[in-house]
């Protein structure tokens, strides 16, 4: 009867009436049914139906099926016609997946993705992004639970590390010591514990690399000092100087991740008082302080000082001399950032919390013992605050009943994950936990499953945006007024006591995150401004808010700024950071470092850091501040500029548009005179 028909590409081809029947049939066979001839007879229905309203016009696929829904309706078949619908539906989105794949592929050919401003533009870079994009349409549209997947698309949630979300984990605080101690084997042979410093550092940033070859998120060593210092007790200070120089030459050139990146990298110390410990933070400053060959700002590692009473803060503290190098590095390197041992959270481990530089810190622990080392964050997805905000037009109960749901759905996404992860294999991650760097990994053979290693881990419920979120259902955010500080303390403060229940009914470490990512607050804006429009103080501008943080753009003093964000920071057991701009860097104003640093430590702060501009001119390499116009020695325009974003550092031609936006509209809270 036909003998074309319309394909959704536009294309012309031979009309197969069998297509019908089989769908027809499939659709009969998910509810039990088995009679093809039945399927048969409904197919003649559908073209008769099809000859009534085109005759001999051609028409298209979706035509096809929207008859055939109609037609098994008619018929009585209601159950059919349900199935066929989901049928189709479940088509049309790994149609959709599909189509959206090749896009992404075409676009990463042309250049890579900003999402992480430290993947490079190289040939292995596309390559695995091409099979980044592909992961994710196949998690999407294959393994993924519908309503989970859904609320992803829409930006109710972000599924972070989606790509990975079957293959691997987050992060982990490496047992360094122990590695270097007993030896270990990276794939290609047995590597023997080192003698001299060089050698202990070598391995170090080859440590780093394999253990992020078998994860996706950063590598951090909780305690660099001590685990080096047995190495450099008799060497002299010029040898542990070009140790360290040689590490932080390592970690800005070697690649992991199939050659798309360096490792992200970061290195606690500041609280071994042996004399081994303090020559290791003491050369591992200097060098940082020194820079890379031309005097660049080094990217990696992340360096952080943990500050502690009775050890470095104060003037007669063992290790105060070290405090102070930490502070003048800081003030021309941005690095250092700042942990506090005495926070009231941190207290009671005391020198036990260590970080990693996106802000990331675990401690709590429903399986063994509660320590930093050996273990990591598996997996953390963020919820989009703004939008409960602006779907709640106000009311506050409606607002927090819509969290209550959102927080609910995203802890079963986790624990679905978590189900994923447990059942991979020690030989799917070969030297994370082949190597036993994990906790409870220790007696597991290749072939075993990994749960009872990775139930040490935590799952983290994120958010982003409580500025905005404020100003939606208050008129006005934290930084305002002190009725929207307390009303932002009472959500965090709930959100951190809805994921302790979690942790509670799923026997699990549930824990909350103030959640590390400009490019994803870029992403949930521009799907609510798309869907609610343009709402001042909410979606007029090109990103949200990051995590528990005041506007970048909101005029505040340095002070008030620190004082407002610290008491958020007991609530996000998972991470949490907080910084202030200022003008340019604080090398002659030590004294002015210091007083915000113990602002920060008064103001129960657990993890921080100061920013500033840092440019570089690659013509004759001076570093400062360089405006647009050029470099004020030389007049070059080729300038490196790098910031701090999420945490880390990166140059600004890899920010992405939402960076970016952030990055300009940034204010600086302290002007600074060198």
């Amino acid at each position: 009867m036909f003998t074309q028909i319309r394909k959704r590409d536009g294309r012309l081809v031979l009309f197969d009436e069998v297509k019908i029947t089989d769908a027809i049939f499939e659709a009969a066979k998910a509810i039990g049914g088995t009679d093809r001839q039945m399927a048969m007879e409904l197919t003649s229905k559908v073209l008769k139906k099809l000859q009534e309203n085109y005759n001999n016009d051609v028409f298209t696929v979706e035509d096809v099926q929207d008859t055939v829904e109609k037609v098994l309706i008619e018929d009585g078949h209601a159950r059919t016609a349900k199935a066929y619908i989901l049928y189709r539906d479940r088509r049309n989105r790994v149609r959709l997946a599909k189509s959206d794949l090749m896009d992404a592929v075409e676009q990463i050919l042309i250049e890579t993705s900003k999402e992480n401003a430290n993947v490079s533009n190289s040939p292995s870079a596309k390559m695995l992004q091409i099979a980044s994009a592909a992961s994710k349409t196949y998690y999407l549209s294959r393994l993924i639970p519908e309503e989970f997947s859904k609320a992803h698309r829409n930006g109710d949630i972000h599924i972070h590390d989606l790509d990975f979300y079957s293959k691997t984990l987050t992060c982990v605080q490496i047992p360094l010591g122990e590695l270097l101690h007993n030896g270990f084997n990276n794939g290609h042979g047995f590597i023997r514990p080192p003698r001299r410093p060089a050698s202990a550092t070598a391995l170090a940033a080859i440590i780093l690399q394999s253990s992020q070859n078998d994860m996706h998120g950063g590598q951090s060593f909780p305690f660099f000092d001590t685990d080096i210092a047995p190495f450099v007790e008799n060497a002299s200070e010029e040898e542990v100087f070009q140790a360290m120089e040689a590490l932080i030459y390592n970690l800005n050139s070697m690649h992991s991740r199939a050659g798309a990146q360096v490792p992200f990298s970061s290195l606690n110390i500041g609280t071994d008082t042996s004399e081994g410990g303090r020559k290791v933070t003491r050369n591992l400053l200097l060098a940082y302080e020194k820079g890379l060959g031309y005097g660049e700002n080094p990217i990696f590692p992340n360096v952080i000082f943990r500050v502690q009473e009775g050890v470095n803060l104060n003037q007669g503290d063992p290790n105060r001399d070290l405090f102070e190098l930490a502070m003048r590095v800081a003030a021309r390197r941005m690095n250092p950032t700042f942990s506090f041992m005495d926070a009231s959270f941190n207290k009671t481990y005391g020198s036990q919390v260590s970080y990693m530089g996106c802000r990331t810190r675990v401690m709590a622990n429903r399986k063994g013992p509660v320590i930093t080392e050996k273990r990591g964050n598996l997996s953390f997805t963020t919820i989009n605050l703004p939008r409960l905000a602006i779907q709640a037009k106000g009311d506050i109960d409606i607002f927090y009943r819509l969290l209550n749901n959102i927080m609910e759905l995203t802890a079963r996404q986790l624990y679905h994950r978590y189900r994923v992860q447990a059942n991979l294999k020690v030989k799917d991650m070969p030297f994370l936990m082949g190597q036993k760097l994990y906790l409870g990994s220790e007696n597991l053979g290749p072939n075993d499953t990994i749960e009872s290693a990775i139930k040490h881990g935590t799952l983290s419920i994120g958010f982003i945006g409580l500025a905005e979120t404020l100003t939606a259902l208050l008129g006005e955010h934290h930084g305002q007024s002190e009725y929207a500080q307390l009303k932002g303390l009472e959500i965090v403060s709930h959100m951190a006591e809805k994921t302790n229940e979690f942790a509670e009914s799923y026997d699990l470490n549930y824990t909350l995150l103030a959640t590390p990512a400009e490019g994803l607050a870029g992403r949930f804006l521009k799907i609510d401004k798309k869907e609610y429009g343009i709402i001042p103080g909410v979606t007029d501008k090109d990103f949200y808010t990051n995590s528990f943080h005041i506007p970048v753009n909101y005029e505040i003093s340095l002070f008030d700024k620190i004082s407002k964000e610290g008491p958020y920071h007991k609530y996000c057991n998972a991470g949490h950071i907080s910084y202030v701009e200022l003008s340019s860097p604080l090398i002659n104003n030590l004294e002015s470092l210091e007083a915000i640093i113990r602002h920060m430590k008064d103001s129960d702060i657990g993890y921080a850091g100061i920013n500033f501009p840092i440019d570089f001119c690659m013509s004759c390499h001076y570093q400062g501040v360089i405006n647009d116009d050029g470099c004020p020695q030389c007049g070059g325009t080729a300038i490196r500029r790098v910031r701090r974003i999420t945490g880390y550092f990166s140059t600004t031609e890899r920010f992405n548009d939402a960076k970016l936006a952030e990055l300009n509209a940034r204010v600086q809270h302290m002007k600074i005179e060198n």
